[in-house]
């Protein structure tokens, strides 16, 4: 899916990285996505896990965390292009990250950081960066990942007043005309988990999907939680409504912080970001920053 440039600093998150080709709308093939929750997501140095006290850290600033991200940091991943507030998925997860490695707010340092720099060689300007960065073998080449902190979910969007709209559930979804475009997970998902009782309509890429959509020629299209918040919000020229998130998937893709390649803190992260998931702190901000910013799991 070709976006403008906005929309590929949005979309080029899950996507391949010389392009704003939107690979997150393609859905990530399952053999490039991680299959686990647990500390085997982690990079090449999990072994670091084994001393994780804030004493033995050694980060880029002694005694403080420094996290990057992109500029602008997009909602809902973050609120009002300010990192440093707290609010939004990602800034909420990256504090709690911090929390668990025992460093304050006070001591967490944000680091404006261009996509393609995070995930290509090289030194890094951050000990950690959350940029919605999916988790792939081909990026672990590169830099090391956590574990994953977000599972991407696929989400049915629809025009305001649609047949759809309003719907709670997925059973509700089963005779509506839906669509998604070829080849991705969010058709997989469509067939799988609606099972429509028409045939859905398949696209060759997203834009033609929403074009459908905007025309009214489908009830709804399925793509992936990021790609619905930019498509309603940016595409539908406020006439788009998210329906809700479908249930996970059984090996979902995944959201991993990223850090440099061989990084000591890459077993502490994962440490931390599993225990929060284990906490079901993860659950807690996915709830409030996601599902109640507009995108309720259907049931």
């Amino acid at each position: 899916m070709v976006r403008s440039s906005s929309a590929g600093l949005f979309a080029r998150r899950i996507g391949v990285v010389s392009t704003v080709v939107l690979l997150a709308a393609c859905g990530a093939p399952k053999s490039d996505s991680s299959s686990s929750t647990s500390s085997s997501a982690a990079g090449s140095d999990t072994s670091a896990a084994a001393s994780c006290d804030k004493a033995s850290l050694k980060t880029k600033t002694a005694g403080k965390l420094t996290i990057g991200t992109d500029n602008p940091a997009y909602e809902p991943w973050f609120s009002d292009n300010t990192p440093s507030n707290g609010k939004g998925y990602e800034s909420a997860v990256a504090y709690a990250i911090a929390q668990e490695l025992g460093y304050t707010k006070a001591e967490v340092v944000w680091a404006k950081v261009p996509f393609n720099n995070v995930i290509t060689p090289g030194p890094k300007a951050f000990d950690l960066d959350l940029n919605q960065v999916s988790i792939s073998e081909d990026r672990r080449k590169a830099v090391d990942f956590s574990s994953g902190y977000y599972d991407v979910t696929q989400v049915v969007i629809t025009y305001k007043g649609s047949p759809i709209d309003g719907k709670t559930t997925v059973a509700d979804l089963k005779n509506a005309k839906l669509g998604a475009q070829v080849g991705t997970t969010s058709y997989t998902a469509l067939k799988d988990q609606i099972k429509p009782s028409k045939d859905p309509s398949v696209f060759d890429t997203n834009d033609l999907a929403v074009q459908a959509l905007k025309s009214h020629q489908v009830d709804g299209i399925v793509v992936d939680l990021p790609t619905a918040f930019y498509m309603t919000a940016a595409q539908m020229d406020d006439k788009g409504a998210i329906v809700g998130q479908l249930p996970a998937a059984d090996k979902p893709e995944q959201f991993g912080a990223v850090l440099p390649k061989g990084s000591a803190l890459t077993g502490c992260v994962t440490k931390a970001v599993d225990a929060l998931r284990s906490k079901g702190t993860l659950t807690q901000l996915a709830d409030e920053w996601l599902s109640k910013q507009g995108a309720p799991k259907l049931s």
